[in-house]
């Protein structure tokens, strides 16, 4: 005997039972987009959204524009900066100095020598 919890007509999956004349899609544009490996992809943005200008490709992961003839390069990727890298960049080599001479007659104070 049922107890009155079971959706009866229904499975998991199924489409809603609205009819389709209760609401309308909102209206989209096709935008294709090339990469510099002659991929293109098409995708769908609302009709008055602004279109990015790059997108990615989805095969290759290169930049894609709406040019097929001339699509973006690959975008160059920074390389690795240590943390001694950063540091030298905001400061100069007397800078440098200057702390490491205060940090050190710090410790020696510390630790009661020189």
């Amino acid at each position: 005997m049922p107890n009155g919890h079971v959706i009866r007509g229904s499975r998991v999956g199924s489409v809603p039972e609205r009819p389709a004349e209760r609401y309308e899609p909102a209206p989209c544009r096709p935008v294709t987009y090339w990469c510099r490996n002659g991929h293109h992809t098409q995708i769908r943005i609302a009709a008055e959204a602004e279109a990015p200008p790059v997108w990615d490709c989805p095969r290759c992961g290169y930049p894609a524009g709406q040019d097929a003839q001339n699509p973006p390069g690959r975008v160059r990727s920074e390389p690795y900066k240590s943390h001694l890298a950063y540091v030298k960049e905001r400061r100069t080599d007397a800078e440098g100095e200057a702390i490491l001479a205060e940090a050190l007659a710090e410790l020696r104070r510390r630790r009661g020598t020189g």
